[in-house]
């Protein structure tokens, strides 16, 4: 049997390449099967059996519901019956009446779940769990090596239906940033694994499309965009550099909804280049790999935060007590604030000449893009995207420091490469009249913007509410023209401020929601819509245990009771996160 193949000139950018190479593979592997197998048994003018199989998954980003997504085109075109949705939309005891379930996840911050998991694996989690022998499954886990916790949402959800019975069709796989090849492999080998188990009788055809590369522009083949606008939103006094930019959308064929992000690809600082160029004595046009050694450390490797290998590596040859005792202790806080402030070439100057160029280039990472909340609406504004972004600029041993995409975009991106990133988890409510509650201080309001832009243009008769603060009203109060004049003619029915050094008590958004406890759950039990955008660390979770307590105590709950009216809200998805 012939091997089908991709030409190497054939017109496919990386990530259709990866997709299509996974595609041939199982193919291939089914054709094999199918040789090898004996002829089916006569079945006149039935239709062929479609068994039905559930892909669920967990994300924060929108990056694997899109995987997701193609699994299922992958698992229909081999017969299956499929369903496709996130794990807040299916309870315990449902799912452990599936039989078929592949599931793809994504990891938050340090090892968590993300938001719309968070309520299955409390559940899946817990000691009252069914057991699920009747349900076979996989599990794709998406992370990034660069946090502690490395896909620990999908280890954890593996083990566990492990642990509960369920019988795992095919291996986990881990994928680090570079996701694309090795979960199109991971999908066309599960999708293999289950057509031998299910029996499912499709015959394999042309290759479903992969929405991956749907839109024509993804991480690999980026729009180059023109930046047309780069304004300063923070006035002179404000510890903070926060600014408004505006990306011309071209011919590109972007098209994109408000709660969607925008990845925008940096360049590294020229000035940290040629220092790390200067530290092995060498100039940024030698040569490495063919390449010039300006444009890889220029445009495609992490140059900045410090990978873990690097770190080790560096570690175990440099002589410094301080070093591998923070390296080696075990205590993650202990690390970090002895990383804090610290970059690639403070490493580089710690370990001396313990690396060379080749080793020490073998030991970086891709350069990733940065996600920003999108904070215009394509109704308002269908050729131009606009961000908000806080510039971030501060000096440690000697050295002035930057953002790596925040001072590319301020200070050196009059162009940029872009690319979109739905997130279909984060949107306006489809019901024009459910009010609406945004609570997003600093650059948190960037997607509550679109979302006010987006209810103007809709002509939408739902009442809004915005929380939101910063430091100072006189110098932090971005677009105060926009949302004073949104609040004057009516389309932001509320608008709560709070500047937390503007008085001797500090006073933060969360400060608002409870002063206003009341009427914000009568806005809830009216069909509201809940949203939080901003700091994850903090903001994100002082408003969610102040929203327990309003609930709670205007509710007349327990705080169990409490508890279950949030949850009831992620379920119906009118409690959704933007965090970072």
């Amino acid at each position: 049997m012939k091997i089908a193949y991709i030409p190497e000139d054939a017109p496919f950018n990386e990530d259709q390449r990866a997709w299509l190479s996974g595609f041939l593979a199982g193919l291939h592997s089914r054709l094999a099967m199918n040789l090898a197998a004996p002829p089916p048994a006569a079945s006149g003018d039935l239709a062929a059996p479609r068994p039905p199989l559930r892909i669920l998954y967990g994300t924060q980003t929108g990056n694997a519901e899109i995987v997701a997504g193609d699994a299922a085109a992958a698992a229909k075109a081999q017969g299956f019956d499929v369903t496709v949705s996130g794990l807040e939309e299916i309870a315990l005891d449902q799912f452990a009446g599936l039989k078929y379930v592949l599931i793809v996840t994504s990891t938050y911050g340090e090892g968590e779940m993300p938001d719309n998991a968070e309520l299955f694996w409390e559940a899946l989690s817990s000691t009252l769990a069914p057991r699920l022998e009747g349900v076979s499954y996989g599990v794709l886990a998406l992370g990034d090596t660069s946090y502690d916790g490395f896909c620990q949402a999908g280890k954890l959800i593996d083990t566990r239906l492990e642990q509960l019975g369920a019988s795992r069709v095919v291996g986990r796989a881990d994928c680090d940033i570079d996701y694309e090849a090795q979960a199109a492999e991971w999908v066309q080998g599960a999708v293999a694994s289950l057509v031998t188990l299910a029996g499912a009788s499709g015959t394999p055809g042309t290759p479903p499309p992969s929405t991956v590369v749907r839109s024509g522009w993804t991480r690999k083949n980026p729009f180059p965009a023109e930046v047309r606008v780069n304004r300063l939103l923070s006035r002179a006094g404000s510890d903070k550099e926060i600014r408004h930019f505006e990306f011309a959308l071209a011919d590109s064929g972007i098209t994109y909804e408000a709660g969607d992000a925008l990845a925008v690809i940096a360049e590294n600082d020229p000035a940290l280049v040629g220092a790390i160029a200067d530290h092995f004595r060498v100039s940024t046009e030698t040569l490495v790999d063919g390449e010039p050694l300006g444009e890889l450390l220029g445009t495609r490797y992490e140059i900045s935060a410090p990978s873990r290998d690097l770190l080790s590596e560096v570690e175990s040859r440099a002589e410094s007590e301080e070093f591998s005792h923070a390296l080696r202790g075990g205590v993650k806080e202990v690390l970090d604030a002895w990383l804090y402030g610290k970059d690639i070439l403070d490493i580089l100057r710690i370990g001396g000449d313990a690396l060379s160029l080749e080793e020490f280039m073998g030991l970086l990472k891709p350069l990733q893009h940065r996600a920003y909340s999108i904070s215009s609406s394509a109704l308002a504004h269908p050729e131009r995207i606009h961000l908000t972004v806080a510039s971030v600029r501060y000096q440690s041993l000697g050295r002035e420091r930057g953002g790596v995409c925040s001072t590319f975009l301020a200070d050196r991106g009059s162009n940029a490469r872009i690319f979109l990133q739905p997130n279909k988890s984060f949107r306006v409510p489809s019901d024009d009249d459910a009010p609406m509650i945004m609570v997003g201080p600093g650059t948190g309001v960037a997607p509550f913007r679109a979302f006010l832009q987006e209810r103007e243009q809709r002509g939408a008769s739902g009442r809004n509410w915005l929380f939101f603060g910063d430091q100072h009203r006189e110098h932090d109060y971005i677009y105060e023209h926009e949302l004073d004049g949104w609040h004057t003619s009516g389309l932001l029915n509320r608008l709560d401020l709070a500047f937390s050094r503007d008085q001797a008590e500090k006073i933060y958004v969360q400060t608002r929601m409870r002063e206003h406890g009341q009427d914000l759950f009568a806005w809830l039990q009216d069909g509201g819509h809940f949203y939080v955008c901003g700091d994850a660390t903090r903001m994100a979770k002082d408003v969610d245990k102040a929203l327990h307590e309003i609930v709670g105590e205007h509710g007349g709950f327990s705080p169990d009771e409490a508890s279950e009216y949030v949850n009831t809200l992620k379920r119906e998805k009118r409690y959704v996160r933007d965090v970072y």
